[in-house]
């Protein structure tokens, strides 16, 4: 296949550059902890309502994060079957970007409210509000990589696509390292951007920071949009049918094709439990944090500042190691890693602890990611539905997410202490691990009996 274009490449990796404001801000940094800030309340547990029911506040969290996964995983099919039935992924990206991108703006309005008395106080509506605007843009964030992801395969030829999915990740941690440490003067020197209340100087700066992430995405945005291809010609007015169908049809199609590719289905199975526990690492661990370890937002703002500036280094070294010992090896070492780090996470008491902890999940994060990516392009068979079979693989990943976040969630109400239910993630990753070794070794086995 062709090569694009390094202008076309590079527009692709500046929308990980774009989005990754959202994930750092919206969904590991600022939001997590500014949410469990304005909803604790230790005289009741730390219970809220919602929807006429009480949860405790960081597991309503979860479990509204892992709600937003089910959606889109089941709206993904159909979102891929109406760009393959129009020939125009960029549209759809287009839109959910766009959508993201106005509930993190709507954030800006979620928090409490200083009385006359100078009391502080949560009202119903702004809870409701403030759950509703990180339900939709988390639905806009990852409906958007699915046609984003697609985009890989059709690009660059496989042996190049580890080094510009890395390149993609890359771009996207110095992108939110910068929109971060922009939020983070902001909290630190409210003074100098005008607040002065001790309210303002409290409740302001974060609310700043998510209309800052949606003014970022969107605009950034609009340079991949400006150079991105439309990509594939739409098919046949008979194939343009059932597009609210075809688009799982597409999918059992395409499980068919896997179910007969013994490699993938295992890898696929790896991906799907390692999947679970990274991104609930990913979404909880600020969370975590700040309430096992009572850890102020300042100092988390720099725990996950750690762990992005360490990714940035983590993901090209990973690449890099790849490329020596194969992916394969390499995600299995790599897991290793994780299972230690949710074992160390049960123990850890001190800001210390939980640095250098998060130092190690930024070393090792982004290189998984992208090389998980780049694995299921290469292990893909030959096909210009390129669309269809990362549907399959983001879909996947999202059924693993919402396994992840409820788990996570609901052991944590059950037990009291997110400690436990970073065990539990200790498992998901002793069967990503387990997986893998049989990838591997149906790898082997198929080279051998090739050889002979």
């Amino acid at each position: 296949m062709s090569i694009a274009s390094k202008k076309v490449i590079n527009g692709w990796c500046l929308y990980d550059w774009a989005n990754s404001a959202y994930n750092l801000v919206i969904t590991s940094t600022i939001f997590p902890a500014y949410f469990e800030a304005v909803t604790r309340n230790p005289a009741i547990n730390n219970e809220v309502r919602f929807l006429g029911r009480s949860f405790v506040n960081t597991a309503l969290y979860n479990y509204t994060l892992g709600t937003a996964f089910i959606v889109v995983a089941l709206i993904s099919p159909i979102l891929t079957s109406m760009a393959d039935a129009r020939g125009n992924k960029k549209m759809f990206m287009r839109f959910f970007c766009t959508l993201g991108s106005l509930a993190c703006a709507g954030l800006y309005f979620f928090g409490p409210r200083e009385a006359a008395d100078g009391s502080i106080m949560l009202s119903s509506e702004s809870l409701h509000l403030g759950v509703f605007c990180m339900f939709i843009s988390c639905i806009g964030f990852w409906a958007s990589l699915v046609f984003y992801n697609s985009y890989l395969p059709d690009l660059v030829p496989e042996q190049l696509r580890d080094r510009v999915s890395a390149r993609g990740f890359t771009f996207g941690y110095i992108g939110s390292v910068i929109l971060q440490i922009i939020c983070f003067l902001i909290v630190f020197f409210p003074e100098s951007f005008g607040l002065t209340t001790p309210f303002e100087k409290n409740y302001m700066p974060p609310r700043i920071s998510f209309a800052l992430v949606a003014i970022w995405w969107l605009g950034f945005s609009q340079i991949s949009f400006r150079l991105l291809p439309k990509h594939s010609d739409a098919p046949a007015a008979a194939e343009k049918k059932n597009i609210f169908k075809s688009g799982f049809i597409e999918l059992r199609k395409v499980w068919s094709q896997i179910k007969q590719m013994p490699v993938l289905r295992r890898f696929l199975y790896a991906f799907f439990w390692n999947s679970a526990g990274i991104q609930t690492v990913f979404l909880a661990s600020a969370q975590f944090g700040a309430k096992e370890l009572h850890l102020p937002m300042d100092k988390l703002i720099i725990t996950i500042m750690i762990i992005q500036l360490v990714a940035i280094p983590g993901a090209i070294l990973i690449s890099r190691i790849s490329e020596k010992f194969g992916n394969i090896k390499t995600i299995m070492a790599v897991t290793l890693v994780w299972i230690v780090v949710c074992g160390a996470a049960y123990f850890i008491q001190t800001g210390v602890q939980f640095y250098a902890l998060a130092a190690v999940v930024g070393l090792i994060m982004g290189g998984i990611q992208s090389v998980s990516r780049s694995t299921y392009a290469n292990l893909m068979p030959e096909t210009r539905d390129t669309a269809s079979f990362f549907s399959f693989f983001d879909v996947t990943e999202k059924i693993a997410l919402v396994i992840g976040m409820f788990s996570f969630g609901f052991v944590e109400e059950l037990t009291g202490s997110m400690r436990n239910s970073t065990l539990g993630l200790m498992l998901f990753f002793i069967l990503g691990f387990l997986f893998l070794g049989w990838t591997l070794r149906l790898i082997k086995y198929s080279r051998n009996f090739e050889s002979t």
